[in-house]
């Protein structure tokens, strides 16, 4: 390695390494309010809602038609 040195003037001088620990920041993560399962759910569940509503009316509408 000497040998190596001596033919290469940039290795032949002393060597300092600064291992100075920082912190490194990355590109924030943005998360979602709701995660996707909630919005699954009340979706169903305002389909559900709906469905029922619809019912409802029409049992309505036929209690009107036959008084």
């Amino acid at each position: 390695m000497l040998k190596a040195a001596a033919k290469r003037p940039e290795l032949s001088g002393p060597l300092f390494v600064e291992d100075i620990m920082t912190m490194v920041l990355c590109k924030p993560k943005l998360l979602p309010l709701k995660s996707l399962t909630l919005e699954k759910l009340e979706k169903m569940h305002q389909a559900a809602q709906n469905t029922i509503r619809q019912q409802e009316m029409a049992e309505k509408d036929q209690r009107q038609i036959t008084h």
